[in-house]
């Protein structure tokens, strides 16, 4: 099969040809219709995560059809569509596992990480973490659902019900959260890089309310705000756009350090907290709460020969939405 390959942090993903794997015990195949490039990608691949499993295949927005089950896998069918997560397992005996919080596992693996991911045209997964998908033919347009959506999902819920919703870094959580927001009826206020009036056109254009730079004040004070981007001066920001009893939710794995900022900012009961990774739960409710909303996903999808240049579009910010790898597409990178 072909593999885009990281061989050492700081490098360029190589292409490579390697023997379909083989599931193990409790594992399934499966054939890969679409992998999302997300930016935890760029992290793994830059060194700020410091610990992935080299050589490794990345990608943890997967989408494809089960191809093989290994001894003992279970609760999945060959040829079911199913999604693969960041969470690749846990141990499901420590104290978080047994509260229904496996995503703070410390035991926990990564998909693309730890273990290979889908920059592939087959990987393998354990079966309890592989998510049954709706069946549709629409992998590259799902393929964000599974890390920008769960991720975004689950900082949305630490939202509680506020009605005057900021969202910092308008990238390919923030255009589905967004969707999803205003189904339910808030206001949706879009935070970019200074000058990026494509993104804040982008954002106007599926709704919100107002777009400017992240460096402004919203228009009205905020009930809660979502960071997306990977930058920690982005919270003193987004603790003064939120009115006394807000909160601010960091929403990335990785974040560049938090600056010094008066307590003034914090003060009037502001929550500040963080998402850590997913759950299978979320998966589950996530999908579920989407159903009927048809949410719409903006996509540009590269062959997966093309994912460094899928990874150097989005180091640039020159994505509106994902960016999607396609294995066995030909062409160059395209709209959807």
């Amino acid at each position: 099969m072909e593999a885009m390959v990281l061989e050492a942090p700081g490098t360029p993903l190589k292409r490579v040809e390697r023997p379909i794997p083989r599931p193990g015990q409790g594992q399934v195949l499966v054939k890969v219709g679409a992998c999302g490039v997300c930016r935890t990608d760029l992290h793994i691949l830059d060194g700020e995560l410091d610990r992935p499993a080299l050589p490794l295949v990345p990608g943890h927005e997967i989408v494809g059809r089960v191809a093989e089950l290994g001894p003992g896998a279970s609760g999945l069918e060959p040829g079911q569509r199913v999604g693969i997560p960041w969470l690749a397992g846990t141990c499901q005996a420590c104290a978080p596992c047994l509260a229904g919080r496996e995503n703070l596992c410390d035991a926990a693996s990564f998909t693309g990480y730890d273990r290979d991911g889908g920059y592939a045209e087959y990987t393998v997964a354990d079966a309890r973490f592989a998510l049954p998908m709706p069946e549709r033919d629409t992998d590259a347009a799902d393929a964000p659902l599974l890390c920008a959506g769960l991720i975004g999902h689950r900082a949305y819920r630490m939202a509680g019900d506020a009605r005057r919703l900021g969202i910092y870094g308008f990238g390919a959580a923030a255009h589905i959260i967004a969707q999803v927001a205003l189904r339910e009826g808030r206001t949706v206020f879009a935070f970019t890089r200074p000058g990026d009036a494509a993104s804040q056109a982008f954002a106007l254009g599926l709704g919100a309310a107002w777009a400017g730079d992240a460096a402004q004040a919203p228009p009205e004070p905020l009930d809660a705000a979502l960071i997306f981007a990977p930058s920690g001066a982005l919270v003193p920001a987004a603790l003064a756009a939120v009115a006394k009893g807000g909160t601010v939710v960091c929403a990335g794995i990785h974040m560049s350090d938090l600056p010094s900022f008066p307590y003034a900012l914090l003060w009037g009961e502001r929550v500040l907290r963080s998402v850590a990774n997913l759950t299978r739960r979320d998966g589950l409710d996530f999908f579920r709460t989407i159903a009927a909303m048809d949410i719409v996903t903006s996509v540009t999808t590269f062959p997966l020969r093309e994912a460094n240049l899928a990874l150097a579009r989005l180091r640039a910010g020159q994505l509106q939405g994902a960016a999607v790898l396609i294995p066995g597409l030909g062409g160059e990178a395209a709209g959807g």
